[in-house]
C-alpha cells in the first residue's frame, strides 16, 4: 500500500519540484521510499510502503522498452498466477513485485486486464508514445483516487485531495452544495467532493485522458443476483473465506490483525491465526469490547494488545482525523480506528480487518426492518406520514425513530445505513438550504437496478455503492495510511463477492438475526458467544461525552465560531446541543455531524489552513 500523485499539463513542461511538493504532502502513505517520473507534459510520483519484494519493487515502474510507466497503490493478490500466465505468453519480468503485472497485463490485454485483477488497487499508467493517461480503481473502492481538471487544462490525480494543494494550477474553493448531502449521510457521498472541481474516481471506474479529452466510465458495476436453488451456504462461505484469507496473508513482512468483540474480525482472526492482534478499549461501561476480544484471543492462542482511549485524547485527535480524511466525516469510529492503527503501526506494517462483511452478508440491524411490524406498513399512507411528522416533534422516547422511519415505504426512503438529518431539520439549521439534490436521488439508481429483488438485497446494493465506498472504506484507508499501515480486508474479495451476491434472502437476515450464513460458517471456528454476538461496529461513547460539560463546551465554542455563523443558524445549533445535554432528545449524531464539519473546515479553510 502506498500513495500516488501526478499531473498532465496541457502544453508546458511538467515541474518536478511541484511533484515533489505534492508527494511530500502525502509522505505518511509511504515512508519507505519515493520515486518520480517527469518527462514532457507528464509527472507521476509514488510514495512506497514496502510489503512485497522489499528490494525490487520501487516505483514508478516501467515495461521492458520503457514505453509504459505506472504508479500503483494497493495489492494484487493473484499476481503470482498472472505472472505465470504472462510469462507463458512471452513477457519478461524484472521483479517479483505485484506492480509489474499491471504493465505486462496492459500490454497483453489493455483495459481487459482490470477484471482479471484480484485485489485492491488504484493506479495511473502513462503511455509515453501515445501521450495518454489511464487510471483505474478497484470494484469496491478499497483504495481511493481523486482527480481534478484545472482551469488551464491540467489534469491532477492523487490518493488524497490534500496533494492538490501544492500544485499552482489548483484553486482551493469550498463546494457548499455538498454540505446538504453530508448532513444527511454523515459523509460526502457520490463523485463530488467538498472541493470545487475535485472528483472521486468511483469504485469500478476508469479514467482515460489524451491531453484534451477526459473520459470517465465504469469498467464494472457491482450487483447482486440471489439464487433460489438450495445450497449449503455456510459450507460455501467458509471455503471461500479460507481461500481469501490465505491470499490476503501473502507478504514479505508480518501480517497481524484487528480484533473487536464482533463476529467479523473474530472470524478473520480465527482463520488467519496471526501472531498478534490489536483491540480498542474505553473506560466507559457498555462500550468496551476489550475483554471479549482478549478472551477470544486467548482461546485462539494469539497475543492481544489493547489500546485504551481516554476522552481527552479522543477529542484532541479529531482535527488530525478530519485532516487525514480530506473531507468531513461524522463517523465516530474513525477516531477509534485512528488510535487502533497507530498502536499497530508501532510493531507491524500490515493488518487484516473485517470491513465489508455487513454489506456483503447483510449484517446491519436495519436489514431486519422488512421483517418487523409488517402490520404497520399496511396502515394508510397518509396516516403513516402523519405519525412520522408527529414523531419528529416528540422527545427522545422509545418508538420515535420507528414512526419517523416507517412513515415512507422502504423503497422510497432508504439511502443508506445512516440516514441522519431530515430535510425539515436541514431547512431549520442551514442559512442557505436549497434541497436541490434530495438524498434519496443518489440511491434511486440502485433501487431501480434491483427491481424485483427482495428488500434486503436492494438495501445491500445501496450500501455497497454509497455507505461502504463513502464511509467505511475511506476511513479504513485514511486512518491506516495516516500511520503508514496497510489494512487488508479479506471480506472485500472478488471471489467472496462472487458467492455473496448469490445468497438468497433466507441465508441473510430475518426478524431476529443478521448475517445468517456467515454466522453459521463462523461458528465452526469460534465459541458460540462470538459467532452469535449482535452487531455493534466500533462502539464509541460520544453520546455520553456530549452530556459532560468539558466536551459539550468544545462543541459550544465551535457553534459560536465564524464558520458556524456562515453556514448555520447558530441558535438552532445551540438548541440542538442543549436538548441533548438535558436529555430531552437524543441528538448526539446530529450534533457530532455538525461539529465534525466545523473541525474539518478549520483544517482546510481556516486561518492557518494550507
Amino acid at each position: 500500500m502506498c500513495g500516488i500523485a501526478g499531473f498532465i499539463t496541457p502544453r508546458e513542461e511538467a515541474s518536478g519540484a511541484v511533484l515533489q511538493d505534492m508527494l511530500a504532502r502525502i509522505a505518511h502513505r509511504g515512508p519507505d521510499g519515493q520515486g518520480v517520473f517527469v518527462e514532457g507534459r507528464a509527472a507521476l510520483g509514488h510514495r512506497r510502503l514496502a510489503i512485497i519484494d522489499l528490494e525490487g519493487g520501487p516505483q514508478p515502474m516501467y515495461n521492458e522498452d520503457g514505453s509504459l510507466v505506472v504508479v500503483f497503490n494497493g495489492e494484487i493478490y493473484n499476481y503470482q498466477a498472472l505472472t505465470a500466465e504472462l510469462t507463458a505468453a512471452g513477457h519478461t519480468f524484472a521483479t517479483k513485485a505485484d506492480t509489474e503485472v499491471l504493465l505486462h497485463g496492459w500490454e497483453q490485454w489493455g483495459p481487459d486486464l482490470l477484471p482479471r485483477l484480484r485485489g485492491m488497487f488504484a493506479f495511473a499508467l502513462w503511455d509515453r508514445a501515445a501521450g495518454r493517461l489511464f487510471c483505474a480503481r478497484d470494484p469496491f473502492g478499497i483504495k481511493p483516487l481523486y482527480y481534478c481538471r484545472t482551469r488551464d487544462g491540467t489534469l491532477l490525480f492523487a490518493s488524497e485531495i490534500k496533494a492538490f494543494l501544492d500544485h499552482p494550477a489548483f484553486e482551493k474553493r469550498f463546494n457548499e452544495a455538498q454540505l446538504e448531502l453530508y448532513l444527511s449521510f454523515q459523509y460526502s457521498p457520490g463523485a463530488d467532493t467538498f472541493f470545487v472541481g475535485v472528483k472521486k474516481l468511483l469504485p469500478g471506474y476508469w479514467l482515460d485522458f489524451d491531453g484534451d479529452t477526459l473520459e470517465v466510465a465504469p469498467w464494472q458495476q457491482t450487483s447482486f443476483a440471489p439464487e433460489v436453488s438450495p445450497a449449503d451456504w455456510p459450507d460455501a462461505v467458509d471455503a471461500v473465506l479460507q481461500d481469501s484469507v490465505a491470499a490476503h496473508k501473502i507478504a514479505d513482512v508480518e501480517v497481524a490483525g484487528f480484533l473487536s468483540g464482533g463476529v467479523d474480525s473474530a472470524y478473520i482472526t480465527a482463520l488467519a491465526r496471526p501472531a498478534r492482534c490489536y483491540t480498542i478499549g474505553y473506560a466507559e461501561p457498555g462500550y468496551d469490547e476489550a475483554g471479549q476480544a482478549a478472551e477470544l484471543a486467548a482461546a485462539l492462542g494469539i497475543e492481544n494488545k489493547t489500546r485504551r482511549i481516554t476522552p481527552g485524547e479522543f477529542w484532541d485527535a479529531l482535527p488530525a482525523v478530519q485532516y487525514h480524511m480530506d473531507e468531513p466525516l461524522a463517523d465516530a469510529a474513525a477516531v477509534a480506528l485512528y488510535f487502533l492503527n497507530g498502536e499497530a503501526a508501532r510493531e507491524v506494517k500490515v493488518c487484516l480487518s473485517g470491513e465489508g462483511a455487513d454489506e456483503f452478508f447483510a449484517g446491519y440491524n436495519i436489514y431486519r426492518d422488512p421483517f418487523t411490524a409488517r402490520w404497520y406498513d399496511r396502515l394508510p399512507a397518509g396516516l403513516r406520514r402523519l405519525l412520522g411528522a408527529v414523531g419528529e416533534r416528540l422527545p427522545a422516547v422509545p418508538g420515535v425513530n420507528f414512526l419517523v422511519r416507517r412513515a415512507v415505504p422502504l423503497s422510497r426512503r432508504y439511502y443508506g445505513n445512516t440516514a441522519l438529518l431530515t430535510e425539515r431539520q436541514k431547512r431549520r439549521l442551514l442559512r442557505r438550504y436549497t434541497g436541490a439534490v434530495p438524498p434519496f436521488s443518489l440511491a434511486q439508481p440502485y433501487w431501480a437496478a434491483s427491481t424485483g429483488q427482495d428488500p434486503v438485497t436492494r438495501m445491500q446494493l445501496c450500501d455497497v455503492h454509497l455507505w461502504l465506498a463513502g464511509d467505511i472504506l475511506l476511513k479504513a484507508d485514511k486512518m491506516s495510511m495516516a500511520h503508514s499501515l496497510e489494512l487488508r480486508v479479506p471480506f472485500l474479495d472478488r471471489e467472496v463477492f462472487a458467492l455473496a451476491r448469490r445468497l438468497p434472502a433466507e441465508a441473510k437476515a430475518d426478524a431476529k438475526t443478521t448475517k445468517k450464513a456467515l454466522r453459521a460458517a463462523a461458528a465452526r471456528h469460534l465459541p458460540p458467544a462470538s459467532a452469535g454476538r449482535p452487531k455493534r461496529g466500533f462502539p464509541v461513547p460520544v453520546r455520553d461525552w456530549l452530556r459532560r460539560e468539558p466536551y459539550a463546551a468544545r462543541v459550544r465554542e465551535a457553534f459560536d465560531s465564524p464558520a458556524a455563523a456562515r453556514f448555520f443558524d447558530t441558535r438552532q445549533l445551540h438548541r440542538m446541543l442543549n436538548q441533548h445535554l438535558k436529555r430531552r432528545r437524543d441528538n448526539w449524531r446530529q450534533v457530532w455531524c455538525v461539529y465534525c464539519f466545523l473541525v474539518w473546515y478549520e483544517q482546510f479553510f481556516g486561518r492557518d489552513a494550507p
